[in-house]
């Protein structure tokens, strides 16, 4: 289904840094994926830059291995899913509610895997930025678990609606809910063709990149970086045009073409001039 054939193991190896085990078991996909979200940023320059988005597997081998750039949760989670798939996992696709912005109800635009391993099921998702898990979630109402100083835990709802919520200071907030229908690449295609191009996609006409580490959660949107922490305390900074490749390579990364700093500077420069500003995650 996800055409893992045509995933090069060990660029991929290579590009997050793992040198473990392969065999499909749970200790594997909890390496995997840490290793993953610790190195891949996440990141919608493509997007902002107006340029297509395609999910074929080669193409993303290409940009998030090769070129070592990032990408958001449809790339993020289409190059993942080859990945476990060429190994012998069991991935099904899901298509998620975001309510991490309160209660505005949002499209269901978010992609996410549920990856299958000695009969549970697990939640994996190596793009949902800086608010996301670094390891793999148990599927199972109830379940808490704490990962490098960030806490996680999954809610089912009384109409069989499944939610990933996160610990903070001020209590359990929801991060994105979801239902059990399996989603195929064809359903991330349609949903990346909305979210990469619709003039009301949030990631469409402004800079984001972000990540997650044990400890730490970094993010740019717009002109604005941020660095937080479990303990709930935020530094904040605004970037101007001509900082922005620094922050961009020093913080996540990546590292782009000075023609494409000036087009993506001068998205943020709009903040500047008076239009909206839009909060992603």
């Amino acid at each position: 289904m996800w055409n893992g054939q045509d995933v090069d193991l060990d660029a991929y190896f290579t590009r997050i840094g793992y040198g473990g085990d392969t065999p499909p078991t749970l200790a594997t996909l909890r390496a995997l994926h840490r290793a993953h979200v610790l190195t891949i940023p996440f990141e919608n320059l493509d997007v902002a830059l107006g340029r297509p988005v395609p999910l074929d597997v080669k193409s993303l081998v290409a940009k998030l291995v090769g070129r070592a750039r990032g990408g958001y949760c449809y790339e993020q989670n289409s190059l993942f899913a080859a990945v476990l798939e060429r190994l012998g996992f069991a991935s099904a696709g899901r298509g998620a509610r975001n309510r991490s912005r309160g209660a505005s109800l949002p499209p269901v635009t978010h992609a996410l895997l549920v990856t299958t391993v000695d009969g549970e099921p697990w939640l994996c998702d190596a793009g949902f930025g800086h608010q996301g898990p670094l390891e793999p979630v148990p599927l199972r109402d109830g379940a808490v678990v704490e990962q490098g100083g960030w806490t996680f835990g999954i809610r089912t709802e009384g109409d069989g609606t499944q939610v990933l919520r996160t610990l903070r200071p001020g209590g359990w907030a929801d991060l994105y809910a979801f239902a059990p229908q399996a989603l195929h690449p064809a359903d991330f295609t349609v949903m990346n063709h909305y979210s990469s191009s619709h003039p009301q996609s949030r990631f469409v006409g402004q800079v984001v990149a972000q990540r997650t580490a044990p400890g730490v959660r970094r993010a740019l949107v717009r002109d604005e970086f941020t660095t937080a922490r479990p303990d709930g305390t935020v530094d904040w900074q605004r970037v101007s045009a001509d900082e922005l490749g620094r922050v961009l390579s020093e913080a996540f990364d990546i590292v782009l073409e000075q023609e494409d700093l000036v087009q993506l500077g001068a998205l943020g420069s709009a903040v500047e001039e008076g239009a909206p500003r839009a909060r992603v995650r």
